[in-house]
């Protein structure tokens, strides 16, 4: 076994949200909550909207909201990619709020996917 910490890199379609050395990662995939520690099993998996929680290398935790996406692992190397991530500490709350009431309020097939959206902002704003 390796004391090799996981090198983990949180990515949107428009930026690097986060990257660094990380101790654990806990994502929802489409198959359920995931945790990934170091020498884990390589994995790849759908991502759903949800929060993702980083802890990084120096014990704080990084608390981010993504839109569905991927989550990679392999050789010590987890790679999260959705079209939109955003950090818990980059959530206006109230927008997310407005946004999930313009959602319950709205029609369309599209409405449940903002609904899940905006709830995941509002779950990863409260936990930061």
């Amino acid at each position: 076994m390796s004391d090799e910490q996981l090198q983990v890199e949180l990515v949107a379609a428009d930026r690097t949200v986060w990257s660094g050395q990380a101790t654990m990662v806990i994502a929802r995939t489409v198959e359920g909550d995931v945790g990934v520690l170091r020498n884990h099993a390589p994995l790849l998996s759908l991502l759903t909207d949800a929060v993702v929680e980083i802890t990084a290398e120096d014990g704080e935790t990084v608390i981010a909201a993504v839109d569905g996406g991927f989550l990679s692992v392999a050789n010590n190397r987890v790679s999260i990619l959705s079209e939109h991530a955003v950090l818990a500490a980059e959530i206006d709350t109230s927008a997310a709020q407005a946004e999930l009431e313009q959602a319950r309020s709205a029609d369309g097939d599209d409405a449940e996917a903002r609904i899940r959206r905006a709830e995941a902002r509002i779950r990863a704003a409260e936990r930061s």
